[in-house]
């Protein structure tokens, strides 16, 4: 990161439209996997006033009840059933499903560009923008789910802007929070509520000074909001759901997609592995990029890139990258459980902040310390 700038990150509530889509196309997932571990996957959800369509690619044991996990889905979060609800829905083209299911390997079911990304500037490894704004939705909606701010809906959005000194945070620069209310709510109340209830415990870490500039509901009213305000789509917030526009992003969406999906596997695995390259001390900053083909088990190009803060060359972690994960989506599958139903449940407040979620975790910190260690005697005899 530059030294001195300003960066920027969002985040979207459960009930924005967009990231409602991308919760049903998961929690459609979840109910396949649930039923079979190998079914395989590619599903969206397009969504507007009065009607909710999930299309795509289907391949399981058993369909699931999709129109009943959509209600189910839109209710949890909030909002009223009123809605049709439109399935087209096919088999996994044979061409692709041959692809991907080899004699001895998984072979990855489409071609793709990953990147992984993790630094030390705060607990999660994440970039402070993003931590902040997804910590401000999810103050956001607990506070309404709680009713500590009455009259809140569940659509909202945040933005927090961090101004950088000399490499490391120094001040909030700016504080955005949008969302969508009852039509008798008193804006003046709203507000004084978000600032006490969101805004003080999510900026804990750096709290406003007199010169930041907060923002809430700053269009005014925002009473008409979900679907019925916008449409939503599975898939269109990719910066929300990965690092917030703060580091490279191959243009793959992720809800929706089994683990044969590399858009997804990748970008877990990738994550997994900047994220273990930090926690273990080799680097302040790192960004791991994967390549694959489709129908190819192993990834066209593996690059580690530590932004001139690494312990060892980069060469020296790449082949300790290739020693200690197995980088084939077969092996991505096992080693981070995605052939479990857990999706829709880490799709929410960015795909990277949940801490229990298995690509989050650093246990493969050790070996990747040993590993460079035998790498790095290797390159010095070699």
């Amino acid at each position: 990161m530059r030294d001195n700038c300003i960066l920027t990150a969002e985040s979207v509530t459960e009930g924005h439209p967009d990231k409602l889509c991308d919760t049903i196309a998961d929690a459609v997932l979840d109910a396949c996997l649930k039923s079979d571990s190998a079914a395989r996957v590619a599903c969206e959800a397009m969504a507007t006033a009065g009607k909710i369509i999930v299309a795509g690619e289907i391949t399981a044991r058993e369909l699931p009840d999709i129109p009943a996990i959509v209600c189910r889905t839109v209710q949890e979060v909030g909002y009223g059933s009123d809605y049709e609800v439109e399935v087209i829905t096919h088999d996994q083209s044979n061409d692709i499903a041959g692809a991907v299911a080899q004699d001895t390997q998984t072979g990855a079911g489409d071609q793709g560009i990953l990147y992984g990304y993790a630094c030390g500037e705060t607990a999660e490894l994440l970039p402070l923008p993003v931590v902040l704004a997804h910590r401000l939705t999810s103050l956001l909606t607990n506070a309404r789910r709680t009713g500590t701010i009455h009259g809140l809906q569940p659509d909202g959005k945040t933005q927090v802007s961090v101004e950088y000194r000399d490499g490391s945070p120094s001040r909030i620069a700016a504080v955005v929070v949008s969302c969508q209310h009852d039509e008798g709510k008193d804006l003046e109340e709203l507000r004084r509520e978000v600032i006490r209830h969101v805004i003080v415990p999510a900026l804990r870490n750096l709290y406003p000074d007199p010169k930041t500039e907060v923002f809430i509901n700053p269009s005014g009213r925002f009473v008409l909001g979900g679907f019925d305000a916008d449409t939503g789509l599975t898939g269109r917030k990719l910066m929300a759901d990965t690092y917030g526009g703060l580091a490279p992003h191959g243009g793959g969406a992720l809800s929706g997609k089994d683990g044969t999906k590399v858009d997804r596997s990748g970008a877990y695995m990738a994550r997994y592995i900047a994220k273990n390259i930090v926690a273990a001390g080799l680097a302040e900053e790192c960004t791991v990029s994967l390549a694959y083909a489709i129908g190819r088990a192993e990834p066209v190009a593996v690059d580690i890139d530590t932004h001139q803060t690494g312990e060892y060359p980069e060469t020296v972690l790449e082949q300790a990258v290739r020693a200690v994960f197995d980088l084939t989506p077969g092996g991505m599958i096992r080693a981070l459980g995605l052939d479990r139903p857990i999706f829709a449940q880490h799709c929410i407040y960015g795909h990277f902040t949940h801490q229990d979620a298995p690509w989050e975790q650093t246990d493969k910190a050790t070996a990747m310390v040993d590993a460079c260690t035998q790498a790095g005697q290797r390159v010095c005899n070699g």
